[in-house]
């Protein structure tokens, strides 16, 4: 017999010691006809069987067993008391100790009733789409549980999300070395949330900060850079910035790297932009031009495309030509600095960014009101600001290496190559 085998069959042999033949006997037949949920329901029962022994092992470890007790601790009948099982608060019976003076507590219960991890439990559950009234109806077994109301639900995750914004807005970004960063506005419960996600020279992904504000705006924006920096991130001229084209986010980054900025626009915010400018019958001729344009390999020859497209553009119409002009080298930024392949598709446009405000609506969908501000620990701010922190951090599991980043350390050399030519090129002109 093969000894996985071996152990399955011991294992079925303990449950069934555990829990008595007829009762064992009744649980199969349960999940023939009811399924999963019995099978639940098991796992708490053992769970809370489990449970109980560590709590009267870790009281025979501090009294001694009945022949040898220690000193003045003697076993101290039972009582009830509860203990977070998962995600669910479980009653059980509490074994007692008592001391020369008073009742001693058994260390391993205080930890097993401390509330966080169901508190983490269930913003991952409400994060995944649960809405926090029904929660009660999730509960495996009614009996045994409780502590589970709308209202407990609720108090349990404004103090999880208050935990998770605070570290979030406080964390150190001082290790984090940026390469790109992309730059966004999600708007939500009337106010706008300018957002940085930051590529790193490793190609790592990670979700810098937020700042809000009423619009997006250069305010806005100088403010969520400045906090960044606060916390220890180093932004240069060498970092490569992506953004939709939005006017305060470049006014703000304009006027704080000037001429060495290095900022690429959204290609497919451009595109759509200038799809809406031109008549239908025009449109679909217009983006193939925009696409093969972009779709060049040489800088020079991606400039010719965009040129050629600006005079059919001309004929067409004037709007719709200046606001291709106006963009035209930030369209090519990439380009310049002679990014191609899976880095270019990974920075050309902010769908990486998009891609994660997606998320936060999606996940967002119970919440009905973002004005009421929480007062008390763990509390403070906004719903829409907990909400946003605790879906970034969730967003960021599932963050993967941005492809194509063997790239980077020769694209960071190149842009140093490119300003310091520009350095000496002004140095000369000033002689």
């Amino acid at each position: 017999m093969k000894k996985s085998t071996r152990q399955t069959k011991e294992s079925a042999i303990h449950f069934q010691q555990m829990l008595g033949q007829k009762t064992f006997a009744t649980k199969i037949a349960e999940t023939i006809s009811v399924g999963k949920k019995v099978v639940d329901t098991m796992n708490q029962e053992i769970g809370k069987m489990l449970v109980e022994a560590i709590l009267l092992m870790d009281r025979e470890n501090i009294s001694g067993p009945d022949y040898a007790p220690k000193g003045d601790v003697y076993k101290w009948a039972h009582q009830p008391g509860s203990v977070f099982i998962g995600d669910q608060k479980v009653k059980i019976s509490r074994p007692r100790l008592r001391g020369p003076e008073r009742e001693i507590e058994i260390p391993s219960y205080e930890k097993l009733k401390e509330r966080g991890q169901f508190s983490e439990e269930l913003v991952t559950k409400i994060l995944a789409g649960m809405s926090g009234r029904r929660y009660e109806e999730t509960v495996v077994d009614a009996a045994n549980a409780f502590g589970v109301s709308a209202s407990s639900v609720s108090r349990h995750f404004a103090e999880a999300t208050g935990k998770q914004l605070k570290a979030f807005l406080e964390r150190d970004l001082s290790k984090f070395k940026p390469f790109a960063i992309l730059m966004d506005t999600v708007h939500r419960g009337g106010a706008a949330f300018i957002t940085a996600l930051g590529i790193s020279t490793e190609g790592k992904k990670m979700i810098l900060g937020f700042w809000e504000g009423a619009t997006e705006n250069n305010e806005i924006c100088q403010a969520l850079l400045a906090d960044l920096e606060d916390r220890g991130l180093v932004l240069s001229a060498k970092v490569i910035f992506v953004t939709d084209g939005g006017k305060g986010l470049i006014k703000c980054l304009r006027d704080k790297f000037g001429k060495k900025l290095l900022l690429q626009r959204c290609t497919i915010h451009k595109d759509r932009n200038l799809q809406k400018h031109i008549a239908k019958k025009h449109r679909k001729r217009i983006h193939r031009l925009f696409r093969e344009a972009l779709g060049q390999a040489k800088y020079e020859d991606a400039v010719k495309g965009l040129e050629a497209l600006e005079k059919e553009l001309l004929e067409i119409n004037i709007s719709a030509a200046r606001s291709l002009k106006e963009a035209l080298p930030e369209l090519l930024t990439l380009h310049r600095l002679g990014i191609t392949g899976d880095l270019y598709k990974a920075l050309h446009t902010t769908n990486g960014i998009e891609n994660l405000f997606s998320s936060v609506r999606h996940r967002e969908h119970n919440v009905k009101n973002y004005n009421p501000i929480y007062k008390g620990k763990h509390r403070k701010g906004k719903i829409s600001q907990r909400w946003l922190a605790a879906v970034f951090i969730k967003a960021e599991e599932n963050f993967r290496t941005v492809k194509g980043f063997e790239k980077i350390k020769s694209v960071v050399a190149r842009i140093a190559k490119i300003q310091n030519e520009s350095i000496d090129k002004n140095n000369k002109l000033a002689a």
